[in-house]
């Protein structure tokens, strides 16, 4: 009988660098779902919200996204409807590499949807509240200006960046987020809110396409 013989397996010295390994990463958890679920999603949430009138100031109806963090099937549920909006808009070539999310209540959210989308996360925050060098922009409020600064090395050149924050108004703030993010090289792709209050026309402010979540005002 002759020998069979086994041919040796060799071991592939081929290593996937560093941005193979992150684009692997991007939206991993969930396969291609159907519009429904993003329906049932935006149904659940939006009966979450409270209302109320005359806050901050007369005219406004005030629409509180708090109770979904409260309640960790909806905060579930609002990650998941973010995912699947973001895939909707800016998936293949234009999937972001960064997610910025605007003081304070983009912070509720940003982290853990850039988590669920492979991306990184950077905030931007009020003047004096980051260490080290950093990078600068004014927007106006109703009784003078702000200011939004993000770290210089947050973003590289040639990034692909999209904003999130809780809500947009006059737009002044979310403006100057995307300034930043253009100041440092990168690519901004959009920006995502969960409401809107239309009749203020902030959409007009922001030099990039803008999305909202949940029916708007």
């Amino acid at each position: 009988m002759n020998p069979i013989v086994v041919p040796a397996l060799h071991s592939s010295t081929h290593k996937p660098n560093a941005t193979t390994a992150a684009q692997d990463l991007r939206f991993p958890p969930t396969p291609p779902t159907s519009t429904s679920e993003l329906s049932s999603l935006k149904i659940r949430l939006h009966n979450s919200l409270r209302q109320f009138p005359d806050f901050p100031s007369p005219g406004i109806l005030f629409e509180d996204i708090l109770p979904i963090f409260a309640d960790a099937h909806l905060h579930q549920d609002l990650i998941r409807a973010l995912e699947l909006h973001v895939q909707d808009h800016y998936g293949g070539a234009e999937r972001p590499d960064v997610i910025v999310g605007l003081e304070a209540r983009g912070f509720l959210f940003g982290p853990s949807l850039a988590l669920r989308l492979g991306a990184g996360f950077v905030p931007v925050r009020k003047q004096g509240k980051l260490p080290g060098p950093t990078e600068t922009a004014g927007y106006d409020k109703e009784y003078g200006t702000d200011f939004f600064q993000i770290q210089v090395d947050g973003i590289k050149p040639g990034q692909k960046v999209l904003i999130v924050d809780d809500i947009i108004a006059t737009g002044g703030s979310a403006a100057a987020a995307g300034s930043l993010v253009r100041k440092l090289g990168g690519t901004l792709l959009g920006y995502v809110f969960i409401l809107e209050l239309d009749f203020l026309q902030g959409r007009q402010k922001l030099d990039a396409g803008a999305s909202t979540l949940l029916s708007s005002q």
